[in-house]
């Protein structure tokens, strides 16, 4: 992706299921649920750049002594940042001290057993390390404490913030993220109460008591409880200081959660590849969360899987995440990135007018790198065909020469575009910013033919434009192609996102403002009028009742018409080459990722009330001018 966004967070928690000593005698070191942990979030050090943090809680931790720990960093480094400092916590303790499973049970601090982990990338502009996760509730009853991380955007915030205020709470922040930590820590509260309230009257001592009450907590009911108002999407991850852990995924599916567990441990992740490549499975083996599903594990080492919300009929994973967000080492989002270059070949081929001869294709890297192996793949197999039918109609007619002439021909490929430093455009100011941004990338000289050749090359998704007008187009032309066709492997991205990535306002988006221009230049001003009043007449309505009017601005268009002056506003006055962009259509984009249907970046169909309140206010917030003021549905951690 040429113009890079914020998106996503990662989680990873492990629950090992056998004594620390069991990892100490197999596998050499009780240290093995921290490695393992290590390595969860370095395979997920795409989805959170900003911040890290990890939790973990110690089993049968005797009183006065520990069992719950947090470390926490900010940072591009912050992974290694908060292993350092929990191995820095080892120094004390001498080499025989930790390795006597006794003492290191007893004494050592992240010595654990259960291990909650984070990345974090935020939308709002909060940051520090207050909103890192996970976040953290403490009780001096373990059943009440909890450490708490997720991959969520709620867009409810005010109506969440509102119920718990009607318990009788008093939140201290407004952020999505505590409103969630405390509405999950006051339906444990009230289950512990419960289980209190029944046990109390027992012959149980108070530590008795405590154990009881402790294995007797109902987390799926808790959950179903504290979960009932959420709209949003969200995978959600908890540790319980009395040893129970659970993940949950919203009920639309959107974001998503994977998990596995033998008889040594239970895992789950934002990803099903760093799963596999943690603990070498293949895979079948590793499960998907199911929509509304959590995954629990009780203090005792019992797994069960729990339906807390009903699955929505419109289920809507994060196309997203197939296109860029997810790893492509995953085996069906490896297929799906190529299906989508694959699926792209019709309109390349229009765009080039049938000129293979002279036509270069290549992609710009990184990400975009798997869906141009899929659209090489399709170019080539067209090319194939039409040798077949060549041979076919021509027959004996053809020489042995025109024969080896035919078969010869290929789809001429090369690595265009480099991507081999990171400029500190940051030390620049004005024109100079400009003209150091132009050269983030860098093209292969000689590798096309000066004004003879046409350039096709691919990036998985345009969003701003930015780079691609700054950047991109700019260092294409210096080799002088005679035209330049861009083409994007998902559609024109027309809303704003409110589940998770940083995509919130709409001047951001380049299919809009083309919108708008084209509105302009038409003499159609009136729709965007007819639209802003709309949405103004509906925005104190109830969410549920909220219609998402922006469409309206799209509708008089064809797709084709909004590339092509998407095309023109990208391409700056001394751009000699015709420059063509294309996008991939939403029919072909449910075609590669068929479950994972969730497009309303694209179509404006959001799957939850709290979407078209959204996109509501941000079309408002982009007339009135104000996009750049804080705005309660944006919030994101």
């Amino acid at each position: 992706m040429t113009d890079i966004i914020k998106h996503e967070c990662g989680i990873a928690v492990i629950r090992l299921l056998k004594p620390l000593d069991y990892y100490f005698k197999k596998y050499g070191s009780w240290q093995y649920g921290l490695d393992k942990l290590y390595l969860l979030l370095e395979k997920q050090h795409n989805r959170g750049q900003e911040g890290a943090g990890l939790g973990a809680v110690k089993l049968e931790a005797s009183p006065g002594n520990e069992y719950i720990f947090r470390e926490r960093a900010l940072g591009s480094s912050a992974i290694s940042e908060i292993f350092s400092k929990v191995h820095a916590s080892f120094q004390p303790f001498s080499k025989e001290q930790m390795t006597d499973m006794d003492f290191v049970k007893k004494s050592v601090p992240f010595a654990a057993e259960l291990f909650i982990g984070h990345l974090r990338y935020s939308t709002t502009g909060k940051s520090g390390l207050t909103y890192v996760h996970p976040l953290l509730r403490r009780n001096n009853w373990a059943s009440r404490s909890l450490a708490l991380a997720g991959n969520f955007n709620m867009t409810n915030v005010d109506e969440m913030f509102q119920q718990l205020i009607a318990e009788g709470q008093h939140p201290r922040d407004y952020a999505d993220t505590f409103v969630m930590l405390e509405s999950i820590g006051h339906y444990l509260d009230r289950e512990v109460q419960y289980q209190y309230d029944h046990l109390v009257k027992s012959n149980l001592n108070g530590q008795e008591l405590s154990h009881q009450i402790e294995d007797k907590l109902d987390i799926p009911f808790l959950l179903k409880r504290a979960s009932k108002i959420w709209d949003g999407g969200y995978a959600l991850c908890g540790l319980i200081g009395s040893g129970d852990a659970f993940a949950l995924r919203d009920p639309w599916g959107i974001r998503s959660a994977f998990y596995y567990y033998d008889d040594e441990v239970a895992v789950v992740a934002s990803e099903r590849p760093v799963i596999q490549t943690a603990f070498n499975l293949k895979k079948e083996e590793v499960h998907e969360l199911q929509p509304g599903e959590a995954f629990v594990v009780k203090r005792n080492g019992t797994i069960s899987l729990h339906q807390i919300q009903e699955k929505k009929e419109n289920i809507t994973p994060c196309s997203f995440e197939r296109i860029y967000f997810s790893r492509g080492s995953d085996h069906d989002i490896y297929r799906e990135r190529k299906k989508l270059g694959e699926l792209l070949v019709p309109k390349i081929i229009d765009a080039i007018e049938n000129d293979f001869e002279n036509t270069v294709f290549s992609f710009i890297p990184n990400t975009a790198e798997v869906a141009y192996y899929g659209m090489q793949q399709g170019l080539e197999d067209y090319f194939n065909h039409q040798k077949a039918v060549t041979i076919l109609e021509k027959g004996k007619s053809l020489s042995k020469e025109e024969i080896d002439r035919i078969l010869s021909r290929r789809v001429r490929s090369e690595k265009v575009a480099i991507k081999d430093i990171k400029l500190r455009t940051f030390i620049a100011q004005g024109t100079t910013r400009n003209d150091l941004a132009a050269h983030v990338y860098d093209v292969t000289y000689g590798s096309l033919r000066r004004g003879v050749d046409n350039l096709v090359i691919i990036d998985d998704s345009i969003v701003r434009g930015t780079t691609l007008k700054q950047s991109i187009i700019k260092i294409l032309d210096r080799l002088e192609p005679k035209k330049i066709v861009i083409v994007s492997s998902s559609p024109q991205i027309r809303y704003p996102d409110c589940y998770g990535i940083d995509m919130s306002r709409m001047s951001e988006f380049i299919a809009f403002k083309a919108a708008i221009e084209l509105l302009k230049e038409r003499g159609m001003q009136y729709i965007i009028d007819e639209t802003y009043e709309k949405s103004v007449a509906q925005s104190r309505q109830r969410k549920e009742e909220i219609v998402n009017y922006v469409k309206d601005i799209y509708a008089p268009f064809t797709d084709e018409e909004i590339s092509v002056k998407i095309a023109r506003m990208l391409t700056s006055k001394e751009i000699k080459a015709e420059v063509q962009i294309v996008f991939q259509s939403i029919e072909d984009l449910h075609k590669a990722c068929p479950h994972n249907k969730g497009d309303w970046y694209f179509s404006g169909n959001y799957p939850t009330p709290g979407g078209n309140r959204l996109v509501n206010n941000a079309f408002i917030n982009y007339i009135e001018g104000q996009e750049n003021m804080p705005h309660q549905y944006t919030l994101k951690f």
